[in-house]
């Protein structure tokens, strides 16, 4: 039974960074409980789904007290908005993570496709006499240096969802880490002292399982992109990014459309029907992602604005979303994202290009995320399927995507990778640090 909540005078703008945090820790985690079968892991995930209920419950509470008039109405209603989004993207979190500890079932081409749609995750074990072993996470600064960030930590019986500059990587710690495939083999080995060795991806035996495994591949993605988007288009006020979430959404809905089809086709196909289950439950809960996304933008998409409180709280939220401008002459200038290694050298991973002009080097292509790509997932970048929307955005860039001077990048990492990449932009200044 869940415990009861009071009203207690509260930081909206605090609340809101830990639910923002919270939405997008349970996104990595459910995931990686699916990829690892780890019944731990999924039960972390119900428990932060917990806590993610009474976050909003208080926030709400806070946001009640605080409407006095019609114009008060007006103005808390996107805040209304985003934490109704974060609550959806938490309970589809749950969803996913019930497909292990009910023991619901996934095919196993699914299991080993998943690296693909969460860039790579691997669980390795601090090894005593390793370059990893007794550190503190601050010390090494491993997202910014290495491009690979540790999203959860499990020591003693206890996980850790949250881990801080302060974390030690004790020997017998195992620790989660996400980043680019080629980084995480460096991270892993540093941490084990053995070579990483990635899952394989058995052959399904039927064709239409396979377009449905790799349709939740691009539905994780894309639902992934959109909600980083939303929270980009609330801090900048921007109705172009607003609306490329929406266009995402819509992507994703057909996309969920064609693999309820897939999927029902294999059905009739495979040995074990019922193993299809996890696959269904993935696939509905990873579209509710997706409407979240748009929800959270639903401010600037209807002309009302956003509550400065909002983005405050993505200003001190665990991840930074950053605006920088590519200055003639810099260091991004006429060069490819992968040429200039901005992730490995940066920590921050760029998610959308807004191009200087429409006739300054933009792709003349309107690629879909389900076609063909300027990259692909087995990059340095660590993936992402570029397209160019309207010759205005390329949304998720991939390594071949090339940058001119009065480009906008629009990224995200940790705040000191913030200020390298504006270092590298060259502009000196970055509107999201």
């Amino acid at each position: 039974m869940a415990g009861e909540v009071s009203y207690e005078p509260v930081s909206v703008k605090g609340v809101l960074a830990e639910m923002k945090d919270t939405a997008e820790l349970l996104i990595d985690l459910s995931y990686s409980a699916v990829l690892l079968s780890s019944e731990d892991v999924a039960r972390e995930v119900l428990e932060l789904e917990e806590r993610m209920d009474v976050l909003q419950m208080r926030a709400r509470m806070s946001l009640l007290m605080a409407a006095r008039s019609p114009e008060d109405a007006e103005a808390l209603a996107p805040v209304l908005s985003v934490i109704g989004a974060a609550e959806k993207i938490s309970d589809a979190a749950g969803d996913i993570a019930k497909v292990v500890v009910e023991e619901i079932g996934l095919p196993e081409a699914m299991a080993a496709a998943l690296p693909e749609a969460l860039e790579t995750v691997a669980s390795a074990q601090i090894e005593a006499d390793t370059r990893l072993a007794g550190e503190a996470l601050g010390d090494l600064n491993l997202e910014t240096e290495t491009g690979v960030r540790a999203i959860s930590i499990h020591r003693e019986g206890e996980w850790n969802t949250d881990p801080g500059p302060e974390t030690r990587l004790e020997p017998g710690t195992t620790v989660l880490v996400r980043g680019a495939a080629e980084d995480v083999e460096g991270v892993y080995q540093s941490a084990t002292g053995e070579t990483y060795d990635p899952p394989t991806i058995p052959e399904s035996g039927s064709e239409d399982l396979e377009r449905a495994t790799g349709a939740i591949v691009l539905m994780k993605n894309m639902s992934e992109l959109a909600v980083d988007l939303a929270y980009g288009a609330i801090l900048f006020g921007s109705e172009d990014l607003a609306r490329e979430v929406v266009e995402l959404e819509v992507e994703v809905d057909a996309l969920q459309s064609r693999f309820e089809a897939w999927t029902l086709r294999a059905a009739g196909r495979v040995e074990d029907p019922v193993r299809l289950r996890g696959l269904v439950h993935l696939g509905r809960s990873t579209e509710v992602i997706s409407d979240a996304a748009v929800e959270i933008s639903e401010g600037v998409l209807r002309g009302i604005g956003t509550h400065p409180v909002i983005a405050e709280a993505v200003l001190e939220s665990d991840e930074v979303l950053t605006r920088s401008v590519v200055s003639p002459g810099s260091n991004l200038d006429g060069v490819t994202i992968g040429e200039r290694r901005i992730k490995p050298e940066t920590g921050m991973r760029v998610i959308a290009v807004r191009r200087a002009g429409s006739d300054e080097g933009a792709p003349t292509d309107d690629r879909l995320l389900s076609g063909e790509s300027e990259g692909n997932e087995a990059n340095e970048e660590g993936g992402g399927s570029g397209r160019s929307v309207r010759n205005e955005w390329v949304i998720s860039p991939g390594p071949e995507t090339k940058l001119h001077a009065g480009d906008v990048l629009i990224a995200k990492g940790t705040l000191a990778g913030a200020q390298r990449l504006d270092a590298l932009a060259g502009d000196g200044s970055s509107e999201g640090d």
